[in-house]
Protein backbone atom coordinates (compact mmCIF):
# COMPACT_ATOMS: atom_id res chain seq x y z
CA UNK A 1 0.00 0.00 0.00
CA UNK A 2 2.53 2.65 0.94
CA UNK A 3 5.86 3.87 0.44
CA UNK A 4 8.26 5.08 2.01
CA UNK A 5 5.84 6.57 4.24
CA UNK A 6 3.24 3.44 5.41
CA UNK A 7 -0.16 3.84 6.95
CA UNK A 8 -0.72 6.21 9.88
CA UNK A 9 -0.12 6.49 13.95
CA UNK A 10 2.05 8.19 16.14
CA UNK A 11 1.64 7.89 19.83
CA UNK A 12 -1.99 8.94 19.81
CA UNK A 13 -2.58 7.00 16.74
CA UNK A 14 -1.65 9.41 14.20
CA UNK A 15 -0.27 12.45 12.40
CA UNK A 16 1.44 16.10 12.66
CA UNK A 17 3.41 18.45 10.98
CA UNK A 18 3.27 22.11 9.66
CA UNK A 19 1.21 23.66 6.85
CA UNK A 20 3.64 25.18 5.08
CA UNK A 21 1.88 28.59 3.31
CA UNK A 22 3.50 30.36 -0.07
CA UNK A 23 5.34 33.08 2.31
CA UNK A 24 6.94 29.64 3.98
CA UNK A 25 7.91 28.80 0.75
CA UNK A 26 9.24 32.32 -0.86
CA UNK A 27 11.18 32.17 2.54
CA UNK A 28 13.38 28.72 1.96
CA UNK A 29 13.65 29.44 -1.94
CA UNK A 30 15.17 32.55 -2.12
CA UNK A 31 18.68 32.09 -0.54
CA UNK A 32 18.30 29.68 -4.06
CA UNK A 33 17.49 32.28 -6.10
CA UNK A 34 20.08 34.29 -5.01
CA UNK A 35 23.10 31.74 -5.56
CA UNK A 36 22.71 29.98 -8.76
CA UNK A 37 19.31 29.90 -10.33
CA UNK A 38 19.96 32.94 -13.18
CA UNK A 39 18.88 30.50 -15.53
CA UNK A 40 15.85 28.44 -13.69
CA UNK A 41 12.48 28.84 -14.01
CA UNK A 42 10.26 28.64 -11.33
CA UNK A 43 6.95 26.31 -12.51
CA UNK A 44 3.48 27.22 -10.72
CA UNK A 45 0.75 24.67 -10.00
CA UNK A 46 -1.98 27.37 -8.86
CA UNK A 47 -4.86 24.73 -8.14
CA UNK A 48 -7.65 26.80 -7.63
CA UNK A 49 -9.14 26.98 -11.28
CA UNK A 50 -9.41 23.34 -11.62
CA UNK A 51 -10.02 22.39 -7.84
CA UNK A 52 -12.57 19.23 -7.27
CA UNK A 53 -13.24 19.69 -3.73
CA UNK A 54 -11.73 20.58 -0.92
CA UNK A 55 -8.55 18.48 -0.40
CA UNK A 56 -6.27 20.61 -2.62
CA UNK A 57 -3.70 22.51 -1.87
CA UNK A 58 -4.42 26.11 -3.95
CA UNK A 59 -1.33 27.43 -4.89
CA UNK A 60 2.37 25.94 -4.67
CA UNK A 61 5.48 27.08 -6.78
CA UNK A 62 8.86 25.07 -7.55
CA UNK A 63 11.90 25.52 -9.18
CA UNK A 64 12.02 24.51 -12.97
CA UNK A 65 15.43 22.59 -12.95
CA UNK A 66 17.37 19.35 -14.11
CA UNK A 67 17.81 16.64 -11.51
CA UNK A 68 21.34 17.59 -11.20
CA UNK A 69 20.48 20.99 -10.67
CA UNK A 70 19.33 20.43 -7.14
CA UNK A 71 22.69 19.72 -6.24
CA UNK A 72 24.72 22.16 -8.19
CA UNK A 73 22.37 24.74 -6.43
CA UNK A 74 23.52 23.66 -2.90
CA UNK A 75 26.78 23.42 -4.06
CA UNK A 76 26.63 27.34 -5.17
CA UNK A 77 24.62 28.02 -2.27
CA UNK A 78 27.42 26.91 0.50
CA UNK A 79 30.25 24.81 -1.01
CA UNK A 80 31.77 23.94 2.20
CA UNK A 81 28.37 22.73 3.91
CA UNK A 82 28.53 18.97 4.89
CA UNK A 83 26.11 17.46 2.74
CA UNK A 84 27.02 13.44 3.80
CA UNK A 85 28.53 12.06 6.85
CA UNK A 86 29.45 8.28 7.68
CA UNK A 87 31.57 6.86 9.90
CA UNK A 88 34.62 7.73 7.48
CA UNK A 89 34.18 11.56 7.62
CA UNK A 90 32.26 14.04 5.79
CA UNK A 91 31.87 15.06 2.15
CA UNK A 92 30.79 18.73 1.53
CA UNK A 93 28.66 19.55 -0.83
CA UNK A 94 31.02 21.22 -3.39
CA UNK A 95 32.84 17.59 -2.95
CA UNK A 96 29.59 15.90 -3.71
CA UNK A 97 29.24 17.83 -6.87
CA UNK A 98 32.31 17.77 -8.22
CA UNK A 99 32.25 13.93 -7.85
CA UNK A 100 28.89 14.14 -9.46
CA UNK A 101 30.84 16.27 -12.47
CA UNK A 102 33.62 13.72 -12.57
CA UNK A 103 31.03 10.38 -13.25
CA UNK A 104 29.11 12.92 -15.65
CA UNK A 105 32.13 12.84 -17.76
CA UNK A 106 33.14 9.41 -16.98
CA UNK A 107 30.00 8.69 -18.53
CA UNK A 108 29.35 10.95 -21.29
CA UNK A 109 32.66 9.21 -22.85
CA UNK A 110 31.71 5.73 -22.13
CA UNK A 111 27.96 6.28 -23.68
CA UNK A 112 28.91 8.49 -26.50
CA UNK A 113 25.73 9.84 -26.53
CA UNK A 114 22.65 10.55 -24.34
CA UNK A 115 19.51 8.68 -23.19
CA UNK A 116 21.33 5.72 -22.51
CA UNK A 117 20.16 3.99 -19.12
CA UNK A 118 22.87 3.84 -16.40
CA UNK A 119 22.16 0.86 -13.51
CA UNK A 120 22.86 2.53 -9.84
CA UNK A 121 22.65 1.14 -6.94
CA UNK A 122 21.16 2.46 -4.06
CA UNK A 123 23.55 2.19 -1.38
CA UNK A 124 23.87 3.95 1.73
CA UNK A 125 27.23 5.74 0.54
CA UNK A 126 28.16 8.98 -0.81
CA UNK A 127 29.06 7.43 -3.96
CA UNK A 128 25.36 6.75 -4.73
CA UNK A 129 23.95 10.60 -4.94
CA UNK A 130 27.29 11.29 -6.80
CA UNK A 131 26.44 8.74 -9.43
CA UNK A 132 22.79 9.19 -9.61
CA UNK A 133 23.16 13.41 -9.80
CA UNK A 134 26.42 12.53 -12.26
CA UNK A 135 23.53 10.40 -14.80
CA UNK A 136 21.76 12.90 -14.83
CA UNK A 137 24.19 15.49 -15.73
CA UNK A 138 25.34 13.13 -18.35
CA UNK A 139 21.82 13.23 -19.72
CA UNK A 140 21.45 10.03 -19.36
CA UNK A 141 18.58 8.37 -17.71
CA UNK A 142 19.41 6.18 -13.74
CA UNK A 143 17.75 2.80 -13.67
CA UNK A 144 17.76 2.69 -9.65
CA UNK A 145 19.03 -1.03 -8.86
CA UNK A 146 18.40 -2.61 -5.29
CA UNK A 147 21.84 -4.34 -4.19
CA UNK A 148 19.18 -6.76 -2.04
CA UNK A 149 17.66 -8.52 -4.79
CA UNK A 150 18.02 -11.99 -5.77
CA UNK A 151 19.32 -12.41 -9.01
CA UNK A 152 15.93 -13.15 -10.65
CA UNK A 153 14.86 -9.38 -9.99
CA UNK A 154 18.35 -8.17 -10.96
CA UNK A 155 17.91 -9.66 -14.04
CA UNK A 156 14.57 -8.43 -14.48
CA UNK A 157 15.01 -5.41 -13.65
CA UNK A 158 18.37 -4.61 -15.89
CA UNK A 159 16.83 -6.41 -19.00
CA UNK A 160 13.68 -4.22 -18.53
CA UNK A 161 15.13 -0.89 -18.55
CA UNK A 162 18.01 -1.73 -21.01
CA UNK A 163 20.84 -1.39 -18.97
CA UNK A 164 24.37 -0.52 -20.45
CA UNK A 165 26.16 0.66 -18.01
CA UNK A 166 26.41 -0.60 -14.04
CA UNK A 167 27.68 1.09 -11.36
CA UNK A 168 26.89 -1.42 -8.43
CA UNK A 169 28.75 -3.19 -5.55
CA UNK A 170 31.15 -5.65 -5.60
CA UNK A 171 28.57 -8.53 -4.78
CA UNK A 172 26.00 -7.08 -7.21
CA UNK A 173 28.77 -6.78 -9.98
CA UNK A 174 29.27 -10.43 -9.55
CA UNK A 175 25.58 -11.35 -10.10
CA UNK A 176 25.79 -9.31 -13.19
CA UNK A 177 28.68 -11.08 -14.65
CA UNK A 178 27.17 -14.41 -14.14
CA UNK A 179 23.96 -13.21 -16.61
CA UNK A 180 26.18 -11.15 -18.67
CA UNK A 181 25.49 -13.46 -21.65
CA UNK A 182 21.55 -12.50 -20.84
CA UNK A 183 21.89 -8.79 -20.56
CA UNK A 184 23.20 -8.02 -24.56
CA UNK A 185 22.84 -4.36 -23.91
CA UNK A 186 25.30 -4.31 -20.89
CA UNK A 187 28.64 -3.49 -21.86
CA UNK A 188 30.24 -1.71 -18.94
CA UNK A 189 29.93 -2.67 -15.01
CA UNK A 190 32.05 -0.55 -12.69
CA UNK A 191 32.23 -1.64 -8.78
CA UNK A 192 31.93 1.55 -6.82
CA UNK A 193 32.92 -0.42 -3.26
CA UNK A 194 36.29 -1.87 -4.42
CA UNK A 195 38.78 0.96 -3.72
CA UNK A 196 42.20 -0.84 -4.08
CA UNK A 197 40.86 -4.77 -3.28
CA UNK A 198 40.15 -7.24 -5.90
CA UNK A 199 37.02 -7.23 -8.25
CA UNK A 200 35.20 -9.58 -10.03
CA UNK A 201 35.66 -11.08 -13.83
CA UNK A 202 36.06 -7.89 -16.21
CA UNK A 203 34.50 -5.39 -13.98
CA UNK A 204 36.68 -2.07 -13.34
CA UNK A 205 36.77 -0.10 -9.92
CA UNK A 206 35.26 3.35 -10.10
CA UNK A 207 38.38 4.61 -8.81
CA UNK A 208 40.02 3.40 -12.16
CA UNK A 209 37.86 4.61 -14.37
CA UNK A 210 37.76 7.87 -13.00
CA UNK A 211 41.59 7.99 -12.97
CA UNK A 212 41.56 9.95 -16.60
CA UNK A 213 38.25 11.39 -16.24
CA UNK A 214 39.78 15.24 -15.50
CA UNK A 215 38.77 17.59 -12.73
CA UNK A 216 36.18 20.70 -13.20
CA UNK A 217 32.48 21.43 -14.28
CA UNK A 218 30.59 18.95 -16.20
CA UNK A 219 28.93 21.19 -18.85
CA UNK A 220 26.31 20.06 -21.01
CA UNK A 221 23.17 22.36 -22.15
CA UNK A 222 22.14 25.32 -19.96
CA UNK A 223 19.58 23.67 -17.57
CA UNK A 224 16.60 26.25 -19.42
CA UNK A 225 17.43 23.44 -22.26
CA UNK A 226 16.58 20.63 -20.65
CA UNK A 227 12.82 19.51 -21.36
CA UNK A 228 11.38 19.09 -17.60
CA UNK A 229 9.25 16.63 -18.65
CA UNK A 230 12.28 14.32 -19.88
CA UNK A 231 12.14 10.71 -18.12
CA UNK A 232 15.16 10.76 -15.76
CA UNK A 233 14.81 7.61 -13.63
CA UNK A 234 13.39 4.57 -13.82
CA UNK A 235 12.69 3.20 -10.35
CA UNK A 236 11.10 -0.54 -10.30
CA UNK A 237 8.03 -1.46 -7.79
CA UNK A 238 8.50 -3.70 -5.08
CA UNK A 239 6.19 -6.39 -7.21
CA UNK A 240 4.58 -7.85 -3.98
CA UNK A 241 1.05 -7.71 -5.67
CA UNK A 242 2.72 -9.02 -9.16
CA UNK A 243 5.65 -8.80 -11.68
CA UNK A 244 8.09 -5.22 -10.74
CA UNK A 245 7.06 -2.44 -13.11
CA UNK A 246 9.82 0.49 -14.12
CA UNK A 247 8.34 3.66 -13.41
CA UNK A 248 8.68 6.39 -15.29
CA UNK A 249 10.18 9.58 -13.13
CA UNK A 250 11.03 12.80 -14.81
CA UNK A 251 12.95 15.66 -13.83
CA UNK A 252 9.80 17.59 -13.33
CA UNK A 253 8.28 14.33 -11.03
CA UNK A 254 11.81 14.49 -8.73
CA UNK A 255 11.96 18.03 -8.40
CA UNK A 256 8.44 18.64 -7.18
CA UNK A 257 8.54 16.18 -4.89
CA UNK A 258 11.73 17.23 -3.64
CA UNK A 259 10.16 20.41 -2.80
CA UNK A 260 7.35 19.10 -1.35
CA UNK A 261 8.66 16.76 0.72
CA UNK A 262 11.39 19.54 2.35
CA UNK A 263 8.30 21.34 2.84
CA UNK A 264 6.16 19.21 4.71
CA UNK A 265 8.88 17.87 6.74
CA UNK A 266 10.03 21.63 7.33
CA UNK A 267 14.03 20.82 6.41
CA UNK A 268 16.37 23.94 5.90
CA UNK A 269 19.52 24.35 5.19
CA UNK A 270 20.37 24.09 9.38
CA UNK A 271 18.38 20.59 9.33
CA UNK A 272 20.60 17.52 9.95
CA UNK A 273 18.94 14.39 8.66
CA UNK A 274 20.28 11.20 10.39
CA UNK A 275 19.40 8.11 7.22
CA UNK A 276 19.27 4.93 9.90
CA UNK A 277 18.11 2.72 6.62
CA UNK A 278 19.51 -0.36 4.95
CA UNK A 279 19.15 1.37 1.19
CA UNK A 280 19.26 5.13 0.45
CA UNK A 281 15.93 6.68 -0.73
CA UNK A 282 15.84 9.17 -3.54
CA UNK A 283 13.31 10.47 -1.20
CA UNK A 284 15.45 11.48 1.76
CA UNK A 285 18.29 12.40 -0.53
CA UNK A 286 16.39 14.76 -3.36
CA UNK A 287 14.53 16.94 -0.47
CA UNK A 288 17.51 16.97 2.12
CA UNK A 289 19.74 18.34 -1.06
CA UNK A 290 16.48 20.77 -2.21
CA UNK A 291 17.09 22.04 1.54
CA UNK A 292 20.67 22.16 1.39
CA UNK A 293 20.39 19.71 4.64
CA UNK A 294 23.26 17.83 6.12
CA UNK A 295 22.78 14.08 5.68
CA UNK A 296 24.01 11.52 8.47
CA UNK A 297 24.40 7.78 6.92
CA UNK A 298 24.48 5.00 9.93
CA UNK A 299 25.60 1.80 8.88
CA UNK A 300 25.03 0.26 12.63
CA UNK A 301 22.29 -2.03 12.61
CA UNK A 302 21.52 -1.76 16.07
CA UNK A 303 18.70 1.35 16.38
CA UNK A 304 19.88 2.24 19.87
CA UNK A 305 22.80 2.75 18.54
CA UNK A 306 21.43 5.02 15.80
CA UNK A 307 19.99 7.19 18.49
CA UNK A 308 23.37 7.76 20.17
CA UNK A 309 24.80 8.83 16.95
CA UNK A 310 21.86 11.07 16.02
CA UNK A 311 22.18 12.88 19.13
CA UNK A 312 26.25 13.47 18.99
CA UNK A 313 25.42 14.63 15.33
CA UNK A 314 22.61 16.72 16.27
CA UNK A 315 20.04 15.24 14.18
CA UNK A 316 17.04 17.21 13.71
CA UNK A 317 15.18 14.15 11.67
CA UNK A 318 15.18 10.38 12.18
CA UNK A 319 14.53 7.73 9.53
CA UNK A 320 13.32 4.64 9.84
CA UNK A 321 11.84 1.42 8.77
CA UNK A 322 9.41 -0.20 10.39
CA UNK A 323 10.85 -3.29 10.71
CA UNK A 324 13.72 -1.29 12.63
CA UNK A 325 11.38 0.86 14.58
CA UNK A 326 9.72 -2.25 15.89
CA UNK A 327 12.99 -3.90 17.11
CA UNK A 328 13.65 -0.29 18.93
CA UNK A 329 10.38 0.22 20.27
CA UNK A 330 10.70 -3.42 22.10
CA UNK A 331 14.27 -2.81 22.85
CA UNK A 332 14.42 -2.94 27.08
CA UNK A 333 17.85 -0.53 26.73
CA UNK A 334 14.68 2.39 25.96
CA UNK A 335 13.65 1.96 29.01
CA UNK A 336 16.71 2.95 30.97
CA UNK A 337 19.11 6.26 30.57
CA UNK A 338 21.43 6.11 28.11
CA UNK A 339 22.64 8.16 24.90
CA UNK A 340 19.77 9.43 22.32
CA UNK A 341 17.07 8.34 25.22
CA UNK A 342 15.20 10.49 25.35
CA UNK A 343 16.31 11.96 22.32
CA UNK A 344 18.96 14.76 21.89
CA UNK A 345 17.98 17.70 22.09
CA UNK A 346 17.66 18.87 18.45
CA UNK A 347 15.39 16.20 17.31
CA UNK A 348 11.43 16.93 15.90
CA UNK A 349 10.61 13.78 14.77
CA UNK A 350 10.92 10.05 14.12
CA UNK A 351 9.76 9.66 10.55
CA UNK A 352 9.19 5.64 9.91
CA UNK A 353 8.87 4.52 6.08
CA UNK A 354 7.90 1.31 3.72
CA UNK A 355 5.01 -0.18 5.53
CA UNK A 356 2.64 0.66 8.27
CA UNK A 357 4.14 0.96 12.47
CA UNK A 358 2.04 -0.18 14.67
CA UNK A 359 0.16 2.02 16.94
CA UNK A 360 1.22 0.30 20.09
CA UNK A 361 5.16 0.56 18.99
CA UNK A 362 4.54 4.43 17.80
CA UNK A 363 3.52 5.15 21.50
CA UNK A 364 6.02 3.52 23.03
CA UNK A 365 8.78 5.08 20.95
CA UNK A 366 7.50 8.93 21.37
CA UNK A 367 7.41 8.02 25.44
CA UNK A 368 10.29 6.85 25.14
CA UNK A 369 12.33 9.63 23.28
CA UNK A 370 9.90 12.62 23.94
CA UNK A 371 9.22 13.81 19.76
CA UNK A 372 6.06 12.62 17.57
CA UNK A 373 6.37 9.61 15.04
CA UNK A 374 5.31 9.99 11.83
CA UNK A 375 4.05 8.27 8.90
CA UNK A 376 2.50 9.44 5.41
CA UNK A 377 1.19 7.54 2.10
CA UNK A 378 3.09 7.35 -1.01
CA UNK A 379 4.20 5.24 -3.66
CA UNK A 380 6.97 4.89 -6.30
CA UNK A 381 4.81 6.25 -9.11
CA UNK A 382 3.90 9.65 -7.18
CA UNK A 383 7.97 10.22 -6.67
CA UNK A 384 7.12 8.65 -4.03
CA UNK A 385 5.12 10.80 -1.58
CA UNK A 386 1.58 12.40 -1.50
CA UNK A 387 0.82 12.46 1.96
CA UNK A 388 2.30 12.97 5.50
CA UNK A 389 0.80 13.20 8.98
CA UNK A 390 2.96 16.96 10.59
CA UNK A 391 4.16 16.67 13.71
CA UNK A 392 2.64 19.83 15.37
CA UNK A 393 -0.92 19.04 14.02
CA UNK A 394 -3.02 17.36 16.42
CA UNK A 395 -3.18 13.77 16.87
CA UNK A 396 -5.59 11.72 14.55
CA UNK A 397 -5.72 8.00 14.59
CA UNK A 398 -5.36 6.19 11.70
CA UNK A 399 -5.28 8.91 9.12
CA UNK A 400 -1.95 9.22 6.80
CA UNK A 401 -2.28 13.04 7.02
CA UNK A 402 -2.98 15.68 4.27
CA UNK A 403 -1.78 15.95 0.82
CA UNK A 404 1.48 17.52 0.59
CA UNK A 405 1.42 21.14 -1.19
CA UNK A 406 0.72 20.64 -4.79
CA UNK A 407 -1.19 17.73 -4.38
CA UNK A 408 -5.03 16.88 -4.77
CA UNK A 409 -6.67 14.04 -3.71
CA UNK A 410 -9.81 12.11 -3.92
CA UNK A 411 -12.16 8.95 -3.32
CA UNK A 412 -14.14 7.32 -6.60
CA UNK A 413 -16.37 4.73 -6.28
CA UNK A 414 -14.85 0.95 -7.51
CA UNK A 415 -18.03 1.01 -9.87
CA UNK A 416 -19.08 4.31 -11.51
CA UNK A 417 -15.40 6.27 -10.55
CA UNK A 418 -17.15 9.00 -9.94
CA UNK A 419 -15.94 10.67 -6.41
CA UNK A 420 -17.26 9.54 -3.31
CA UNK A 421 -18.76 11.56 -0.24
CA UNK A 422 -16.67 12.48 3.15
CA UNK A 423 -16.21 9.35 5.15
CA UNK A 424 -17.33 7.20 2.26
CA UNK A 425 -14.19 4.12 1.30
CA UNK A 426 -13.65 4.06 -2.15
CA UNK A 427 -10.32 4.02 -4.35
CA UNK A 428 -7.52 6.68 -3.27
CA UNK A 429 -6.46 8.77 -7.07
CA UNK A 430 -4.25 11.84 -6.80
CA UNK A 431 -3.06 14.48 -8.86
CA UNK A 432 -0.08 16.64 -8.86
CA UNK A 433 3.18 17.60 -10.50
CA UNK A 434 4.89 14.24 -8.89
CA UNK A 435 2.65 11.64 -10.62
CA UNK A 436 4.64 9.67 -12.81
CA UNK A 437 4.84 10.12 -17.06
CA UNK A 438 3.77 6.02 -16.57
CA UNK A 439 5.40 2.58 -16.66
CA UNK A 440 8.39 1.14 -18.73
CA UNK A 441 7.26 -0.90 -21.89
CA UNK A 442 3.18 -0.87 -20.33
CA UNK A 443 0.56 -1.97 -23.22
CA UNK A 444 -2.09 -2.26 -20.18
CA UNK A 445 -4.62 0.86 -20.01
CA UNK A 446 -2.96 3.59 -18.60
CA UNK A 447 -3.80 4.26 -14.74
CA UNK A 448 -3.37 8.31 -14.91
CA UNK A 449 -6.78 9.80 -16.91
CA UNK A 450 -7.29 12.56 -19.34
CA UNK A 451 -7.16 14.79 -16.70
CA UNK A 452 -3.91 13.27 -14.81
CA UNK A 453 -5.75 11.76 -11.53
CA UNK A 454 -3.64 8.71 -10.95
CA UNK A 455 -5.54 6.13 -9.56
CA UNK A 456 -3.40 4.21 -6.80
CA UNK A 457 -4.71 0.82 -6.20
CA UNK A 458 -5.44 1.80 -2.55
CA UNK A 459 -8.65 1.66 -0.61
CA UNK A 460 -9.43 4.81 2.00
CA UNK A 461 -11.34 7.53 2.51
CA UNK A 462 -10.91 11.29 3.69
CA UNK A 463 -12.23 13.59 6.65
CA UNK A 464 -13.77 16.86 6.11
CA UNK A 465 -10.28 18.38 6.67
CA UNK A 466 -9.06 16.64 3.59
CA UNK A 467 -7.07 13.95 6.01
CA UNK A 468 -6.73 10.84 4.39
CA UNK A 469 -7.07 7.05 6.31
CA UNK A 470 -6.07 4.08 4.47
CA UNK A 471 -8.31 0.78 4.18
CA UNK A 472 -5.62 -1.67 2.54
CA UNK A 473 -4.36 -2.25 -0.91
CA UNK A 474 -7.59 -3.19 -3.45
CA UNK A 475 -5.49 -6.47 -4.77
CA UNK A 476 -5.00 -7.11 -0.62
CA UNK A 477 -8.42 -7.28 0.37
CA UNK A 478 -10.46 -10.21 0.51
CA UNK A 479 -14.17 -11.35 0.47
CA UNK A 480 -15.96 -12.90 2.93
CA UNK A 481 -19.44 -13.25 2.31
CA UNK A 482 -20.36 -9.86 0.92
CA UNK A 483 -18.27 -8.07 2.93
CA UNK A 484 -15.02 -6.75 2.46
CA UNK A 485 -11.86 -7.87 4.32
CA UNK A 486 -8.84 -5.54 5.13
CA UNK A 487 -5.95 -7.86 6.18
CA UNK A 488 -3.91 -4.00 7.60
CA UNK A 489 -6.81 -4.01 9.63
CA UNK A 490 -7.01 -7.16 11.12
CA UNK A 491 -3.32 -6.94 11.48
CA UNK A 492 -3.49 -3.67 13.68
CA UNK A 493 -6.01 -5.22 15.98
CA UNK A 494 -4.02 -8.61 16.23
CA UNK A 495 -0.31 -6.53 17.09
CA UNK A 496 -2.16 -4.61 19.97
CA UNK A 497 -1.89 -7.76 21.92
CA UNK A 498 1.43 -7.43 24.02
CA UNK A 499 2.15 -11.63 23.08
CA UNK A 500 2.46 -10.51 19.40
CA UNK A 501 5.54 -9.54 18.44
CA UNK A 502 4.61 -8.92 14.16
CA UNK A 503 1.89 -11.16 12.25
CA UNK A 504 0.10 -11.12 8.55
CA UNK A 505 -3.12 -11.74 7.37
CA UNK A 506 -4.35 -12.86 3.91
CA UNK A 507 -7.53 -14.63 3.18
CA UNK A 508 -7.91 -18.60 2.99
CA UNK A 509 -9.85 -20.13 0.25
CA UNK A 510 -13.44 -21.72 1.70
CA UNK A 511 -15.64 -22.93 -0.12
CA UNK A 512 -19.38 -21.14 1.86
CA UNK A 513 -18.21 -17.69 2.72
CA UNK A 514 -15.42 -17.14 -0.35
CA UNK A 515 -12.47 -16.54 2.05
CA UNK A 516 -11.97 -16.26 5.78
CA UNK A 517 -9.17 -14.74 7.75
CA UNK A 518 -5.72 -16.86 7.83
CA UNK A 519 -3.52 -15.15 10.67
CA UNK A 520 0.62 -16.04 10.83
CA UNK A 521 1.59 -14.53 14.00
CA UNK A 522 5.18 -14.56 15.30
CA UNK A 523 5.05 -15.11 18.84
CA UNK A 524 7.06 -12.59 21.45
CA UNK A 525 9.22 -13.69 24.32
CA UNK A 526 8.28 -12.27 27.81
CA UNK A 527 12.11 -11.77 28.13
CA UNK A 528 12.94 -10.34 25.09
CA UNK A 529 15.52 -12.37 24.21
CA UNK A 530 13.79 -14.80 21.62
CA UNK A 531 10.72 -14.58 20.10
CA UNK A 532 8.91 -17.72 20.87
CA UNK A 533 11.43 -19.93 23.13
CA UNK A 534 8.73 -19.88 25.82
CA UNK A 535 6.32 -21.23 23.66
CA UNK A 536 6.99 -24.61 22.87
CA UNK A 537 4.44 -27.65 22.11
CA UNK A 538 0.77 -26.84 22.97
CA UNK A 539 2.41 -24.04 24.91
CA UNK A 540 2.29 -22.33 21.54
CA UNK A 541 -0.72 -23.56 20.58
CA UNK A 542 -2.34 -22.20 23.30
CA UNK A 543 -0.75 -18.16 22.91
CA UNK A 544 -2.21 -18.31 19.20
CA UNK A 545 -5.57 -19.23 20.61
CA UNK A 546 -5.57 -16.86 23.56
CA UNK A 547 -4.10 -14.14 21.06
CA UNK A 548 -7.02 -14.91 18.17
CA UNK A 549 -9.83 -15.37 20.64
CA UNK A 550 -8.58 -11.96 22.44
CA UNK A 551 -8.99 -9.74 18.44
CA UNK A 552 -11.94 -12.09 17.49
CA UNK A 553 -13.64 -9.92 20.52
CA UNK A 554 -12.64 -6.64 18.87
CA UNK A 555 -12.86 -7.98 15.08
CA UNK A 556 -16.27 -7.58 13.31
CA UNK A 557 -18.02 -11.48 12.42
CA UNK A 558 -16.72 -11.44 9.13
CA UNK A 559 -13.24 -10.32 9.97
CA UNK A 560 -12.65 -12.88 12.37
CA UNK A 561 -9.22 -15.13 12.72
CA UNK A 562 -10.84 -18.66 11.78
CA UNK A 563 -7.16 -19.87 10.56
CA UNK A 564 -4.10 -19.47 12.82
CA UNK A 565 -0.56 -20.47 12.64
CA UNK A 566 2.67 -19.77 14.33
CA UNK A 567 5.86 -18.11 12.36
CA UNK A 568 8.87 -17.62 12.87
CA UNK A 569 9.12 -13.93 11.18
CA UNK A 570 7.03 -12.42 8.55
CA UNK A 571 9.00 -12.81 5.05
CA UNK A 572 9.17 -9.86 4.08
CA UNK A 573 10.65 -8.15 0.63
CA UNK A 574 14.01 -6.25 1.00
CA UNK A 575 12.06 -2.91 1.35
CA UNK A 576 10.07 -3.99 4.58
CA UNK A 577 6.51 -5.04 3.35
CA UNK A 578 5.48 -8.43 3.90
CA UNK A 579 5.08 -11.12 0.94
CA UNK A 580 1.90 -10.96 0.76
CA UNK A 581 1.88 -12.82 -2.70
CA UNK A 582 3.97 -15.37 -1.48
CA UNK A 583 2.12 -16.16 1.49
CA UNK A 584 -1.12 -16.13 -0.56
CA UNK A 585 0.11 -18.67 -2.88
CA UNK A 586 1.34 -20.72 0.45
CA UNK A 587 -2.24 -20.72 2.09
CA UNK A 588 -4.19 -21.26 -1.28
CA UNK A 589 -1.55 -24.42 -1.63
CA UNK A 590 -2.67 -25.41 1.50
CA UNK A 591 -6.17 -24.99 1.64
CA UNK A 592 -6.25 -27.01 -2.07
CA UNK A 593 -4.42 -29.73 -0.56
CA UNK A 594 -6.72 -29.75 2.58
CA UNK A 595 -9.87 -29.81 0.44
CA UNK A 596 -8.48 -33.07 -1.83
CA UNK A 597 -7.31 -35.21 1.69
Amino acid sequence: MATPFGAAVDSAGSPHLLRPGLSGFRTFLEPTRRAWCATARTQHVNQSARRRGPHAVPHFTYPELPLDGLLRRAAARDPHAPALTTGRGTVTYGQLDAHADRIARFLARAVGRRGAVVGVANTLDPVFPAAYYGTSRSGNTVALINPLVNEHALHHVCAAAGVEIALVPAATGEQLMKMRDRLPLLHTIVVTDADHAVVPGDTVPLHVALDETPDGPYERDEPAAVDPSSVVCIQFTTGTTGRPKGVRLTHRNLVANATQTALAQSLGCGSVTLNHLPLFHVMHLNSAVCAGASQVLCHDPDPVASLALAAREGATHYYGLPARLHRLADDPRLTTACEGVPAGPRLTAVMSGGTALAPTAARRLRQALGVPVVQGYGLAELSPLSHMQRPADPAVRGAVGPPLPGTECRVVDLGSREPVAVWATGEVQVRGPQVMAGYLNDDEPSRIDADGWFSTGDAGWLDEDGRLFLVDRLGDVFKYDNELVSPTGVERIIAEDPRVAECVVVGWPDAVHGAVVWAGIVLRDPTGTARRAAYTGLDTLDALDAVAEEANRRLAPFERIRRVEALDAVPRTPTGKPERQALRQKVRALAAAEAAA
